[in-house]
């Protein structure tokens, strides 16, 4: 197969900060995306609708000219957030969903929930408005090992949200292990699951053989090489309770490049072209369009874009830029460590 056209895809799990850095990155995304659900995790972060609609005027101006996105916005969740706020947030068509972030779970997560119990009233509330709730699942007591603590998380806090409110619709985003594969593939309803792109191609040797390499740190760390086969054994199998959720998450170099850096992997430039690579290998072409265009929409409701975008496989492969310029620096752009041979055609 040589050329190969989808619906135009969708990413679930975008994060574009704001100002300088949101300027410089909006493109990458807009270019080949319809649609994006944005991460609230700015300083401050976005925790009413309020925020939410401020911050999308500014990533709608912020657009190139000609480009046709729509940001889907989420809320910040505290233990503070109002209930009639988020239900007023959905009526409005505004909000897509509310994120969890446990407290200190990762970047600007330290304003997250700590005491779940103490955000019920607002979960209760998603419930029964319909409103889905998607969750970093990771825990973050220090007695709980880095790798643990998504398997940690589905035991003690997930699986027994679950129970109490049943008809909560969650997104365990950023699977990385194959606990959280299983653990989705044996829920009866109301559990879906985002794939990154980097967790389908690196595992914990691209942070730490050969040295340390920023550039491949990411939250949730990046696992054992059976829980990558895990990974994308379920993102090419067509199963509708997976799609792509990017968590692009850019940061500047110096942020990066220090002694406590930034934990996040930018990989909009070039996430088509190595989701392409990774289908091709594993026998899935045909069900890359369900991974990046149709099981999302599905989940959230929405129908899937009837554009198009068309992938194609040449002999040369592809040279993407290796950072991506900003007014607030240089930002690192996703290497697979193999050559891209597939790639978008630019209209």
């Amino acid at each position: 197969m040589k050329t190969l056209t989808l619906r135009r895809p969708d990413d679930w799990h975008l994060h574009l900060r704001d100002g300088a850095i949101l300027q410089g990155v909006i493109g990458d995304t807009s270019r080949h995306f319809a649609r994006a659900i944005i991460m609230p995790n700015l300083v401050p972060p976005v925790v009413t609708t309020t925020d939410a609609r401020a911050y999308r005027d500014r990533i709608i101006a912020a657009l190139p000219n000609g480009d046709r996105f729509e940001p889907l916005m989420t809320l910040y969740l505290t233990e503070h957030t109002d209930p009639d706020d988020v239900e007023e947030g959905k009526k409005s068509g505004l909000i897509t969903a509310v994120k969890l972030y446990p407290a200190g779970a990762t970047t600007n997560s330290h304003g997250g929930v700590r005491h779940l119990d103490n955000a019920m009233p607002v979960l209760e509330r998603m419930a029964k408005i319909g409103l889905p709730l998607c969750v970093h699942g990771e825990v973050t007591t220090p007695e709980v090992d880095i790798f643990d603590r998504e398997a940690v998380f589905i035991e003690t806090v997930l699986d027994p949200l679950r129970k109490r409110l049943p008809e909560l619709k969650i997104t365990m985003e950023h699977v990385t292990t194959a606990d959280g594969i299983d653990y989705i593939k044996s829920s009866k309803g109301n559990l879906a699951g985002s794939i990154t792109t980097h967790h389908l191609i690196i595992n914990r040797n691209a942070i730490l053989v050969g040295g340390i390499r920023p550039h491949y740190y990411c939250l949730p760390v990046a696992k054992r090489e059976n829980h990558r086969l895990a990974l994308r054994a379920a993102a090419t199998s067509g199963d509708a309770r997976f799609f792509l959720g990017t968590d692009s998450a850019p940061h500047v170099d110096p942020l990066k490049e220090c002694a406590c850096g930034c934990a996040g992997i930018y990989t909009s430039v070039n996430t088509m072209s190595c989701l392409a690579h990774v289908f091709e290998e594993e026998n899935a072409l045909d069900k890359l369009e369900a991974f990046t265009s149709l099981n999302g929409p599905a989940w959230y409701g929405l129908k899937p874009n009837e554009e198009t975008i068309t992938l194609e496989k040449r002999d040369e492969p592809a040279n993407f830029p290796p950072k991506r310029e900003t007014g607030a620096g240089p930002i690192t752009v996703f290497d697979p460590m193999f050559p891209l041979h597939w790639q978008v055609v630019e209209k």
